[in-house]
């Protein structure tokens, strides 16, 4: 269950390539990694109001980011992997904790949703630039 009802019960969203909301579906880009790269760990690191990056590896593809607690809300810790898929494309996803035991509404899922939402716009990428992974993985399986 996403949105209200579901943040009512969980506070983790993570992004899958088929996942039911799209918000949630990660990124695979045909964009080159360094400049993916760069365009993750500025928005972590102070391009997204609230956050503030905790540690990034570029030789692992990873990155932690906090975002700050608000007013009933939870500080949520972002953990983003960035690296290429099997087609050497860019592929971006990620996992968002509340650091809540109870649900936080939805915040882990809209959080990502905003990420990935200006990390496109970042990146300046055009509509053929975001791949669809699962119509890759159909065409790297009949080659």
């Amino acid at each position: 269950m996403t949105g209200f009802f579901g943040g009512l019960r969980t506070n983790q969203a993570s992004t899958h390539f088929d996942a039911e909301d799209r918000t949630l579906r990660g990124r695979t880009y045909a964009i080159p990694f360094e400049n993916v790269w760069q365009a993750v760990v500025g928005l972590a690191g102070g391009g997204l109001r609230g956050w503030g990056l905790v540690s990034a590896d570029d030789q692992k593809g990873r990155v932690v980011a906090m975002v700050r607690p608000g007013l009933l809300r939870p500080e949520v810790e972002i953990r983003l992997r960035v690296g290429l898929d099997e087609n050497a494309q860019t592929r971006v996803d990620a996992l968002a904790t509340a650091r809540s035991e109870r649900g936080d509404l939805g915040r882990s899922r809209r959080l990502l949703g905003s990420f990935f939402t200006r990390l496109d716009r970042r990146l300046g990428a055009r509509a053929d630039q975001i791949l669809d992974p699962r119509s890759l993985v159909e065409y790297g399986a009949t080659q």
